[in-house]
């Protein structure tokens, strides 16, 4: 049985290095496919080890999502925010360090999850859902002061609610999987394309360096926003993010440590939450679920160990990817590169989400540039999931 679990423990981490590294091919897709019976082959297999090949491709996704996100600009839910800081920092030639810091959050991250699980067990007890109207008040206040800090506030103003709009438009559209041409719209399209019109050229990469980040600060923030995940399903680790830098008030280089961080802390909190309160938060505890109907304590444990090598080895293997994925960037011009992105998200999301979703595609990146042009700061934007969220516990 040993053998089994490494095996597909390895398999899984293989399969999570390729969806992290391919724009557009998501682990919710891969768990769908496998409790649905498409890889027939796999029907007579215990159910345990799927389940470990799933959690295990869902932390390698994790680690390895920051490099698309970060050198090309094509990110998923959760690593949409990655793109503002890390592709500022890939312009001024620190790629390296912004992809690895956000790896080491992610290391954090499950580090801060093993250490939550106790307490998470108890306020589970008393706390599984918050009422909806208490959230949304929440998340207005986070939303105004997150408008009130920018110089100019009508223009973020605009912003959220242009966005936003948007979201709640898309989102309560009838298209399979609408996030994938909502997000790669605003938040990488939008930039390739204004990369591509200013032939934007990408300094020559530094040399990785160490950065005194301070960590105590983002780790207390992320301990105490993080937890949301399981119990506000509606909120994705972006959102929290945004929600923890409120407090917080980090750097650049801080705001991509938490966002690691809180993304692979609502990851593994999304198996607790199947444990504790029998919810899924995710794709992938969903399809456990499916397989494993309720955890006992026994799985649980086997998944904490698995999350645990799983995040170790895929930590190792992003800083090996990062490095020969920067060598193979800085040998390409950066435009022609950017074309070759946008292309290939076009074509993904025409195959995910068809032509509609190549609309909504369209409308999202011209959205984006608007708001990049507007001169506030494109954090602005996750309004496109703030708002109907809000809307959501609202009504």
């Amino acid at each position: 049985m040993l053998i089994e679990i490494i095996f597909f423990l390895l398999l899984g981490i293989a399969a999570g290095t390729f969806t992290g590294l391919v724009p557009g091919i998501h682990i919710n897709l891969v768990g769908a496919a496998l409790i649905s019976g498409t890889f027939s082959f796999l029907l007579g297999l215990n159910p345990l080890y799927l389940a470990i090949f799933i959690v295990s491709m869902s932390i390698a996704h994790v680690f390895l999502d920051f490099i698309p996100s970060i050198f090309l600009g094509a990110p998923e839910e959760g690593t949409e925010l990655s793109v503002l800081p890390g592709h500022e920092m890939l312009k001024k030639g620190q790629g390296l360090q912004a992809v690895h810091l956000a790896a080491k959050g992610c290391l954090y991250g499950i580090g801060l999850f093993i250490l939550m699980i106790f307490p998470l067990y108890f306020i589970s007890l008393f706390v599984k859902n918050l009422p909806g109207r208490v959230i949304a008040l929440g998340l207005i206040v986070i939303s105004l002061n997150m408008i009130f800090l920018e110089k100019k506030k009508l223009y973020a103003l605009l912003v959220f609610l242009l966005t936003g709009i948007l979201g709640f438009i898309v989102l309560n559209m009838d298209l399979k999987e609408p996030l994938l041409p909502l997000l790669t719209g605003l938040f990488g399209a939008s930039g390739l394309i204004i990369s591509i019109r200013h032939k934007t050229k990408i300094e020559k990469q530094k040399p990785e360096k160490k950065i005194d980040i301070k960590k105590f600060r983002v780790l207390l923030s992320s301990a105490i926003v993080s937890p949301l995940s399981l119990f506000l399903p509606a909120l994705s680790s972006g959102q929290i993010t945004i929600v923890g830098n409120q407090f917080a008030k980090t750097s650049r280089e801080q705001f991509l440590f938490m966002l690691g961080t809180v993304s692979m802390a609502a990851m593994c909190f999304s198996f607790l939450g199947l444990f504790l309160i029998s919810k899924t938060r995710t794709g992938s505890a969903a399809a456990i679920q499916s397989l494993l109907g309720v955890l006992s304590w026994k799985v649980f444990t086997l998944m904490v160990f698995v999350i645990l090598i799983s995040g170790i080895l895929s930590f190792f293997i992003l800083k090996l990817l990062s490095k020969k994925s920067l060598s193979l960037l800085e040998k390409i011009n950066y435009s022609k590169m950017s074309i070759i992105t946008l292309v290939i998200v076009t074509i993904i999301t025409f195959f995910i989400s068809g032509f509609l979703g190549l609309i909504v595609l369209a409308i999202s990146a011209f959205t984006g540039i608007f708001c990049i042009l507007s001169g506030v700061k494109r954090t602005n934007m996750i309004g496109c999931l703030l708002l109907p969220t809000i809307i959501l516990y609202l009504f």
